[in-house]
């Protein structure tokens, strides 16, 4: 069964950002064919353990099962909603927290949510940059609402299009680039004489 966790860092209840990710794992989950166990984690009750975690470099209770989540999912949705043409803070923190491989190679959908289409840029210039960083694989396709793109019919085909990339990386439909080690596997004097042809002899 693939694991997908879920972060959202809305900070109403309820809120955009919780809805959107919900939408992004449920289209997720039928591009998967059903297969899929979704452990949603909400940003907003683990302020006060992020905080603490900062300042005592140890994650506790509901945080360290949070963490533990994101460690063993397949695969991520990350949401956020955007302040100050970026992520918000309390996302930003709680990928601070996480050990430094965690996200290693792991296939990751982003979206944000704000109040005007003006801010969808945040995807491309502050989301993507930041995970990358992190060394996590993000779909082509990241997912942007603004409040009135909920009611509009090609938010859901952005977000069926996204779910398809991330279940494809999941599934292992779309192969990913693998850099070869020369160090672990070389190649022999013998052979690199062989490719230089008569020239390359002495």
């Amino acid at each position: 069964m693939t694991r997908i966790a879920v972060i959202s860092a809305g900070l109403s209840a309820p809120s955009s950002t919780r809805l959107l990710a919900d939408r992004l794992a449920h289209a997720t989950t039928e591009a998967l064919g059903g297969h899929a166990e979704v452990d949603v984690i909400e940003l907003r009750p683990l302020a006060h353990a992020l905080a603490d975690n900062l300042l005592t470099g140890f994650p506790s209770g509901d945080l360290a099962a949070a963490i533990e989540t994101v460690r063993r999912a397949d695969a991520l949705i990350a949401v956020t909603p955007v302040f100050s043409a970026s992520y918000s803070g309390l996302f930003k923190v709680f990928l601070d927290v996480l050990e430094a491989d965690v996200l290693d190679g792991k296939p990751v959908l982003i979206g944000a949510t704000a109040g005007t289409p003006r801010h969808s840029l945040v995807l491309d210039h502050a989301l993507r940059p930041l995970f990358s960083y992190l060394r996590a694989v993000v779909v082509p396709t990241g997912v942007f609402a603004a409040s009135e793109d909920f009611a509009d019919a090609r938010l859901a085909e952005r977000i069926e299009r996204a779910a398809g990339e991330l279940a494809g990386l999941v599934s292992g439909r779309r192969s990913l680039h693998v850099v070869r080690d020369e160090f672990t596997d070389p190649v022999s004097f013998d052979e690199l004489l062989h490719r230089a042809g008569p020239a390359g002899t002495s």
